[in-house]
Formats: structure tokens, sequence, C-alpha cells
């Protein structure tokens, strides 16, 4: 039976389960909003479930629990650092703390993070960076996940990347998505549900389309768009991991495996919107665009047309109130951290006492 839980009660269990792990506070803290706002945002694949691989990292020793990331080379507008094993969401928070900073002292920054973790959802952090005036493109690398076009191994990762802009009165427009069919962590998902998968999303072992998830961790995630994904995620390992001095291709370690070390890059762009324009005539001209494409005609079936990150804000809005539903298996999973940390699991509630 589903638990459902208020986002701050379990905010609190995952923040206090990540600083039993040796994680300063308010970096723990960082750790566990990243992760309950992915579950507000509708994408539990990006969620709870995630925790004990972390914590899972972090107990082996392949993560440093108290990250201390060192500047390898600064030019101003261009910062490389070595996040030296830290976890991927504190590097990748700092890293649009230094990036924004740097924007708007240059115009534009660009920061890249190496020897770093996996950071979860990339939106998380591009709208952060959208919040404070700029346009952010965050970009990273991950372990392999699919094959190259035509071939029938493992070499090429997911390598997801995100895009921010303020959007004036419409709130912030994201878009964050993986190169291939769909996040590895989706499959993740279906297999703590017990559901099969679109047959569009991956194949086994030997390529052949799968609806199995069990399957499909083991074998191949196939890439969006056919070609198409393959070639954006492979210049995506180019800006991420190449580029900044890091693990790249099937040199990068997963979340999935407690052992191991990371070496996952991230490279993270940002632009004042005042060094190109007014801040005030750029809303009003995004404004217009959202307006636009907002009135499209809507196809039979289709109740509104959403711009990106909008469905997210929406769920966030209604899962603020009604509360965070976690499956058995995540459930089981978070009771086992529970039980090693000694943190209680926060008591499930009903709707009616979340809103009462």
């Amino acid at each position: 039976m589903p638990h459902t839980v208020g986002a701050a009660d379990l905010l609190g269990f995952a923040t206090a389960a990540t600083e039993a792990h040796g994680v300063p506070p308010a970096d723990a803290r960082i750790l566990a909003d990243t992760l309950v706002t992915a579950e507000l945002w509708g994408h539990p694949s990006h969620g709870m479930l995630r925790l004990p691989w972390y914590l899972g990292r972090l107990a082996s020793g392949a993560t440093t629990a108290v990250a201390a990331p060192e500047v390898v080379t600064d030019s101003g507008a261009v910062l490389v650092v070595d996040g030296r094993d830290g976890l991927g969401q504190v590097l990748t928070d700092r890293a649009v703390t230094w990036g924004v900073e740097r924007a708007l002292r240059h115009g534009i920054s660009a920061v890249a993070v190496r020897n770093s973790g996996h950071f979860g959802t990339a939106a998380y952090f591009t709208r952060k960076a959208a919040e404070q005036g700029c346009v952010a493109l965050l970009a990273t690398n991950a372990s392999p996940a699919m094959a190259p076009w035509g071939g029938k191994e493992k070499r090429v990762g997911t390598n997801p990347w995100s895009i921010a802009a303020p959007g004036g009165r419409f709130g912030t427009v994201v878009m964050d998505i993986a190169n291939t069919a769909v996040a590895r962590g989706k499959i993740y998902r279906a297999k703590e549900c017990g559901e099969p998968i679109p047959e569009r999303w991956a194949a086994d072992t030997d390529g052949v389309p799968t609806t199995d998830p069990r399957r499909a961790i083991e074998g191949l995630i196939l890439p969006m768009a056919g070609h198409k994904g393959y070639a954006i995620s492979f210049m995506f390992d180019v800006l991420a991991g190449v580029l900044t001095g890091s693990a790249f291709g099937s040199g990068v370690v997963g979340p999935y495996r407690p052992t191991g070390r990371s070496g996952v890059g991230h490279l993270l762009i940002c632009v004042d919107i005042r060094s190109m324009a007014d801040p005030a005539e750029f809303e009003g001209r995004m404004e217009a665009l959202i307006e636009e494409t907002k009135s499209t005609p809507a196809a039979p079936g289709t109740a509104e047309i959403f711009v990106p990150g909008e469905p997210e804000a929406r769920t966030a809005e209604r899962l603020s109130v009604e509360g965070i539903t976690v499956v058995d298996d995540t459930w089981a999973a978070l009771a086992a951290v529970a039980g090693a940390t000694g943190v209680p699991l926060p008591t499930p509630v009903t709707p009616q006492e979340l809103s009462a």
C-alpha cells in the first residue's frame, strides 16, 4: 500500500539521514531538498528512491561527506573546479552561486566542475540561476546507458541537460531532459512499482526491445529521436566530461553503484540578461512568446497547452497540499535507512490531515 507523507516531513527525514552520514547540515538539506522537490514536481524517478543510493556511496567512502572543492583555474568569467568526489548536488549548488556572481560581473560565465557525482534533477539548479536574472544552461554526463547508434553495448550516458529563463508573470520557463527515450530513473521507478515499461523505452542485453524494467536496466536505454539523441548525448559528454577534465564515456560511474569513483562532470553557463537586454523588455518578450504558445488551438484530447516547466509547477502546487505518495519498495528502502541511521520514518498521513 502506498504511503502518503507531507513534503516537510519527508525533507526532515532525508536531511537527518544524510547528516547521519557525516554531511554538514546545510549540505544535507540541499541533497534532501533536491529529492523532495523532484517528488513535488511529479518526478519520483528522481526523488526519494535515490536517497539510499546516495547514502550508500557516502557509507562506502565513494562520495566524500564534506565537500571541499578546489579551484583548478580561474580566469574571471571561466572557472574550473575539482569537486574532489563531493556530493553532486552540493557542488552544483555552489556552481550556481559562482556562475551567477560571475555572469553579473562579466555578462556571461562558464563554471566547469570535474570529479563530482550525480546531481539529480538539473532543473533544480537552472531554476535558481533564472530566479537571479540569468538564462542558464547546465549539462552533465552520466554512466553508460545506451549504445552508440548502430551498436549493441553501453558506451554513452543519458547525459541530461537543462535550460531555464525568467518568464515574467508566468514564472520560470525551464527544460530538463535526458537524451534517451526516457530518464533511467523512470525505469527504476517502474521496477519498484512492478509495472511494465513501453516497448520504445529500452532493449535487453541482446538489443531486443523489452517491456520488462529489470531486463531494461541490464540492457540498453534507447536514444530519443533515433540517431539524433545519440549525437546530442555524445556532444554533451564532450562539454561536461572531456572539456571539464572529468571522466567521460565508460569511465563515469553512476549513483546506482555504491562503490567506485564517480567522475561525473558538469558545465554551467549563465548569461546575465542585463548584458544583452533591458530586463523588463526581456520579460515582456518572454510573456509574449508564452502567450502566443499557450494560445495555440489544442488538438483533440488536449485540454491545455503548456510551456516547459509549467506542468511541474502545477503538480508542485497540488502535491504541497495532497502530500507525496511513496510506493512500497521505496518505503521499504527508506525503512532500511531509518534502521541504519536511527532517524525515524515520517508518519504517513491522510489527505484530510494534510489539508487541516
